[in-house]
């Protein structure tokens, strides 16, 4: 990269650059009207750079300042657009087959900090006891105020078995609170499963990755053998603290569901670029009934899914507001090995709802009593939190979301992580929201029972 620079002058690359964007999205007729108006601004960028490398006080490597400019142009985007150095790049791959080294912890960059969005069930970071709505503000001795997300993700990862240590904000601590995590092989297995009374199934989706669907299948069909006649009375699909992943593991997931209909389309800028996923026939449980779960943790493909079971009035959705992220993200590999995380559309439900910053808000609310899920004050980051974030969608609606019905977490109640954790659902033994979706499907044999009388 750097001879290239030295064989032309950064203008006209810069310009030239500029160009093959435009001839690639938007016609050779506006490239030369979009060439013309932000010439002088590249003149301008190229008369810096050209400063920088002549009298600044140390010798700079080039690379590092174009990409540490890429970056700056990036953040001014949204929280999830971001420039992938060649590394990241990999590491991002890497992250989609649900194996790598590091502590197990999903993030995003907060206005202050980087926040977790989810802690990854059985690793370092779960054991530990970090939590959803945690603010990390040092990475060892560094501070995180300014630091880009991937480097963030970076610092993170390394060989397994070292150590790192977190310092961590959590709302309602006076003190920050330390963690000394030691690296691992995060080996994520993305659905676990078990039968319930009343011959209801449970299944919890952790993770959108490579292995979801193929996860889900096989738990169906083991659940159903463990039931004379194959039919089960139930299911509750966990999308709890599920910080998402894949688009197509999020539309096969629905579409286990649905015999058709709309799951999910995306609305963007370009041309013939929208996408739009249908259900194929075939409902992997039967029309028996569901309670999916979901909580500020659910974002993604958490909402894709629940949102789309919802509007087809497939399943009751339960629990609280979801985390509100409905924007989709195109990765674009560049020329070096690098790529480019690029916001270029987003997310609909099939009754034309927009996610963004708004989330799925449940058919039924039911606070974690475990957890005290509170919403006021901010007490667990949501879309609509994070700075720059893309306002909502929808025609003739605000990006505001509705105020929350939460209400304030019962005095005496406990923390989660303050008992042992349930190995299948991640959390307390006492599941309060867990109960109330068994209940709910209990409930409703009952009353068909009672109809067939």
């Amino acid at each position: 990269m750097s001879a290239l620079f030295r064989k032309k002058p950064l203008r006209t690359l810069l310009v030239v650059a500029v160009m093959a964007f435009g001839l690639l999205h938007v016609g050779i007729g506006n490239v030369l009207a979009v060439s013309q108006i932000t010439y002088e601004k590249l003149k301008v960028f190229s008369e810096v750079y050209a400063l920088i490398k002549s009298s600044y006080v140390e010798e700079v490597d080039e690379k590092s300042l174009l990409y540490g400019a890429i970056d700056g142009m990036l953040e001014t985007l949204d929280p999830h657009s971001s420039f992938l150095t060649p590394e990241s790049f990999n590491e991002m791959k890497v992250d989609t087959r649900g194996e790598f080294g590091g502590l197990g912890i999903e993030i995003t960059r907060g206005n202050r900090a980087i926040k977790v969005v989810s802690p990854i069930e059985d690793t370092p970071a779960f054991r530990a006891g970090m939590k959803a709505g945690d603010l990390i503000v040092r990475i060892d001795e560094e501070s995180t105020q300014d630091m880009d997300l991937m480097e963030a993700v970076k610092k993170m990862r390394g060989k397994p078995g070292t150590d790192i240590t977190l310092t961590v904000a959590r709302k309602g601590k006076r003190e920050p609170l330390k963690f000394t995590l030691t690296r691992a092989v995060i080996k994520i297995r993305s659905v676990k499963w078990r039968m319930e009374e009343d011959k209801i199934a449970y299944i919890r989706v952790i993770q959108f990755n490579e292995q979801t669907y193929p996860l889900l299948e096989r738990a169906v069909d083991e659940l159903k053998g463990k039931v004379k006649d194959g039919k089960l009375n139930g299911l509750v699909l966990d999308l709890r603290n599920d910080p998402g992943g894949l688009l197509d593991q999020a539309v096969q997931v629905a579409d286990a569901f649905l015999d058709e209909g709309r799951i999910v389309y995306t609305k963007g800028r370009l041309d013939g670029k929208d996408m739009a996923f249908d259900a194929r026939s075939g409902d992997l449980v039967k029309d028996a009934p569901i309670v999916v779960l979901i909580n500020s943790g659910s974002a993604s493909a958490s909402e894709i899914v629940s949102g789309a079971l919802q509007d087809h009035k497939r399943a009751i959705v339960m629990g609280t507001r979801s985390f509100g992220k409905g924007s989709v993200q195109t990765i674009i590999p560049l020329s070096d090995g690098s790529g480019l995380r690029l916001t270029t559309a987003q997310y609909y439900t099939p009754s034309g709802r927009s996610i963004q910053a708004k989330g799925i808000e449940p058919d039924i609310i039911v606070e974690d009593r475990v957890l005290g899920e509170s919403k006021e004050k901010g007490a667990h980051a949501t879309e609509a939190d994070l700075k720059g974030h893309l306002k909502n969608g929808a025609e003739g609606e605000g990006g505001k979301p509705k105020p929350s019905k939460s209400k304030k977490k019962k005095e005496g109640a406990s923390e989660e992580g303050d008992k042992e954790p349930d190995y299948v659902t991640g959390r307390s033994k006492e599941d309060y929201q867990l109960e109330r979706a068994l209940d709910l499907l209990r409930g409703y044999q009952v009353f068909k029972s009672m109809d067939k009388g």
